[in-house]
């Protein structure tokens, strides 16, 4: 599997747009102005080095390499990054710990893809699921409602450097947590969340 890589040309202004105080002085459940399109442009390196912007003809035909004549890739840009209800996945660090010792493996928890890692002091592997139905505060401003549990497909077989493949890790999913790792949350009120912040149980 070939993989490409994308990132923020500008992962600075990407972070923290210029009306980031702006947006967090304003009353809980008031929507902030995001950041301009120049502000997010990504690139993509390629399995070749090369690195080519998101929207450039040549990545495009780059991607639908392979691809036969009844199917086509496009390019969709959307002002918003998630539009679902459930936008918010969470996925603890002590389910990665589990999941390494049942299958034996060393798992990179990115290959998990969720939005916040986090360490739940004195809860084991998957006790996050209890959280289902409760609120959490994460930082200083930022609410979520804990939806439902994450269903799993194929992605978390991969290694998210690699791509090679452990079937063995949804094999595991699937036989003994119903196929379902994580959490989604639905975002009660909106804030910045940086890495190392608290996350408090509000219910």
């Amino acid at each position: 599997m070939l993989l490409y890589k994308p990132r923020f040309r500008y992962p600075d202004r990407a972070a923290g747009p210029p009306n980031l105080a702006e947006a967090e002085s304003m009353a809980p459940g008031i929507t902030p102005v995001y950041g301009s399109a120049a502000d997010l442009v990504v690139d993509v390196e390629a399995p070749s080095g090369q690195t080519l912007a998101v929207d450039d003809p040549t990545l495009l035909s780059m991607l639908s390499d392979g691809l036969d004549e009844r199917h086509a890739l496009s390019l969709q840009r959307s002002e918003r990054a998630v539009t679902d209800c459930r936008p918010v996945s969470v996925f603890s660090l002590q389910t990665v710990k589990q999941l390494e010792d049942e299958v034996g493996l060393t798992l990179d928890k990115r290959r998990f893809r969720a939005n916040i890692y986090a360490t739940f002091e004195a809860m084991s592997g998957f006790a996050e699921d209890t959280l289902i139905g409760r609120r959490l505060q994460v930082g200083t401003k930022a609410v979520i409602a804990v939806m439902d549990r994450d269903p799993r497909c194929k992605m978390i077989t991969l290694d998210p450097d690699t791509a090679e493949a452990r079937p063995e890790v949804l094999r595991r999913v699937a036989q003994a947590y119903d196929g379902k790792a994580g959490l989604y949350g639905a975002v009660l009120v909106e804030g910045t969340v940086r890495s190392g912040d608290e996350i408090t149980l509000l219910d």
